[in-house]
């Protein structure tokens, strides 16, 4: 892939970009110490609190946004060194570490009460943040884990941990940020996807920050989803039905571990709210409801 190629194939059509700034702009949040959060927030209403995956960002969930805003507020953060959100000071971070800077960003925002969305690597930091005694879990009235990453910081996963840690590191040396997007970017939707879909992950990839994304990968790697679960309040657990990243039959664990059935996102891969948004809105629009 030449350069000219590659640039064009990381690139968002000018009105997708006009429609994100005007519609679901970023703004830094400071939550202490020095720190700030970049989210981005449209709507009114009750809360719902989205969490991005390891390699993704906030104006991925613009479309959960426009189709929320008359129901509810919808905030997506930029995880901790993600965009412009400062990172955290440990090279290698937890869910918990990640959990207490998601505090801090609901204390600033004034929130108190909120629907936690929760996808991918976010379901580990989400699922933190919803234990039982997490100084959090009385802010949270519901959770969503959308494709849950378990993580693999089990003892009985040290194996996996080790090859994970080496290949996510060694394609990032190897391939550096835009590289990634380029190449496997893809595989988070399914071969049915749009062609917007497919760009708008490719874009949200290849924004990633390197120190960022090398603390997210040491919190995938040490993190135990289903050590944190049950959560303190009720939760719905989806996947999408061509999800090859969490596929469906590790995602049905999580939701086993949970006391709830795995409920399918229809014709969607792993980025499910990118490539069906409408079919998320809608698991969401139920939520609100209950």
């Amino acid at each position: 892939m030449n350069d000219a190629i590659a640039t064009d194939a990381l690139t968002l059509p000018a009105s997708e970009l006009a429609l994100l700034d005007a519609r679901f702009p970023a703004r830094p949040v400071p939550v202490g110490g020095g720190a700030v959060v970049s989210v981005r927030e449209r709507g009114a209403g009750p809360a719902v609190v989205c969490l991005h995956g390891i390699g993704s960002g906030a104006a991925s969930w613009l479309d959960i946004a426009l189709l929320l805003a008359p129901q509810a507020r919808v905030i997506a953060w930029d995880a901790p060194g993600y965009g412009a959100s400062t990172p955290l000071a440990p090279l290698a971070p937890s869910a918990a570490d990640c959990a207490e800077r998601l505090h801090a960003l609901l204390d600033a925002l004034d929130i108190r009460s909120c629907v936690l969305v929760g996808h991918s690597l976010g379901a580990l930091t989400a699922a933190s943040a919803a234990r039982t005694d997490s100084a959090l879990a009385s802010c949270i009235r519901r959770l969503v884990l959308i494709s849950p990453a378990a993580g693999y910081g089990a003892p009985s996963r040290a194996e996996a941990r080790a090859r994970v840690r080496a290949e996510r590191l060694a394609t990032l040396d190897e391939l550096g940020i835009a590289g990634m997007a380029a190449k496997r970017s893809g595989r988070l939707v399914s071969d049915t996807a749009s062609e917007r879909a497919r760009r708008w992950v490719r874009w949200n990839m290849a924004r990633l920050n390197d120190g960022g994304y090398r603390q997210a990968v040491e919190l995938l790697c040490n993190a135990d989803l289903l050590a944190d679960l049950p959560p303190a309040m009720p939760v719905r657990v989806a996947c999408g039905t061509l999800d090859v990243v969490t596929p469906p039959e590790a995602c049905a664990e999580v939701a086993r571990g949970c006391g709830v059935t795995l409920e399918p996102i229809e014709g969607a891969g792993h980025a499910s709210y990118v490539e069906r948004p409408e079919s998320v809105a809608a698991l969401l629009r139920q939520v609100l409801a209950a």
